[in-house]
């Protein structure tokens, strides 16, 4: 349930300095104090900043994933901080309770719509994602410039950070991943959360996430209020193609500062 390098579809085993203009001050009246000037300067870098953390599948590790920054190369990018956590190493029960690299447990794989949830486990994964949110918050980025991203176990993670979290964020997005709890969790999410969007890619020929875990997200998110976009790509597999990282860019670049 990782992530492999971005030469082709990746397999799964576990940003112009714009010339510079000048101008003449005719008065010195026009002129700002430069302490004004330079916190509307300030303001205006932090209302554009924007933030996504991506977040790794079962065995993997975050700075393995690093390349796909290469895929978002529009200039709405250019403000865009990156994150690529690592999971710590847990024991995991799929794995025969070997110590790997986990967000939270796998009971089984493959994953379907029916498996055993490690809802505790889930829940303290969260907090780890939520203070990532928070410090990039409190350093001036807007939450609806925050974008949530993850693969399999981490699309899992991404899903229940976003729904989670008590404001309302910029978008998560899911690769191959599954609901990672159970209705008794729809009690905790806020209204805030529920105006996140949730853009959702499976491919239909997942063996290790099936893609009926993958199908019963939608009808879960519709029933707690959430909007979703659901993605199927015939004979893809417990993988990421490059055609999603460019939709993901595409999505993402309508949702951050300046865009139309």
């Amino acid at each position: 349930m990782k992530v492999a390098p971005f030469a082709k579809p990746i397999t799964a085993l576990a940003i112009t300095l714009s010339s510079t203009i000048g101008f003449v001050l005719l008065s010195r009246s026009h002129q700002q104090p430069s302490s004004l000037k330079s916190k509307t300067h300030a303001h205006s870098m932090a209302n554009n900043r924007s933030f996504i953390v991506w977040l790794h599948g079962l065995g993997d590790s975050g700075p393995a994933n690093e390349p796909i920054k290469s895929f978002f190369t529009s200039p709405e990018f250019k403000n865009t901080t990156w994150s690529f956590p690592s999971a710590p190493s847990n024991s995991v029960t799929c794995n025969n309770g070997a110590v790997m690299p986990s967000w939270f447990d796998i009971h089984e794989i493959p994953v379907t719509a029916n498996s055993p949830r490690d809802e505790s486990g889930v829940l303290k994964a969260v907090q780890t994602v939520h203070a990532m949110i928070d410090k990039e918050i409190a350093a001036g980025t807007d939450p609806n410039n925050v974008f949530v991203c993850g693969f399999s176990q981490g699309g899992a993670l991404t899903l229940a950070s976003v729904l989670l979290y008590p404001k309302t964020l910029g978008g998560g997005a899911v690769f191959s991943g599954f609901v990672p709890f159970s209705s008794s969790i729809v009690e905790k999410i806020s209204p805030n959360a529920k105006r996140t969007p949730i853009l959702w890619f499976h491919g239909m020929a997942d063996t290790t996430v099936l893609f009926e875990a993958g199908q019963a997200g939608p009808p879960f998110l519709l029933d707690v209020g959430v909007s979703c976009e659901f993605k199927a790509y015939p004979g893809l597999d417990h993988s990421i193609s490059n055609e999603e990282l460019r939709y993901l860019e595409s999505w993402i670049k309508t949702r951050m500062p300046g865009s139309s």
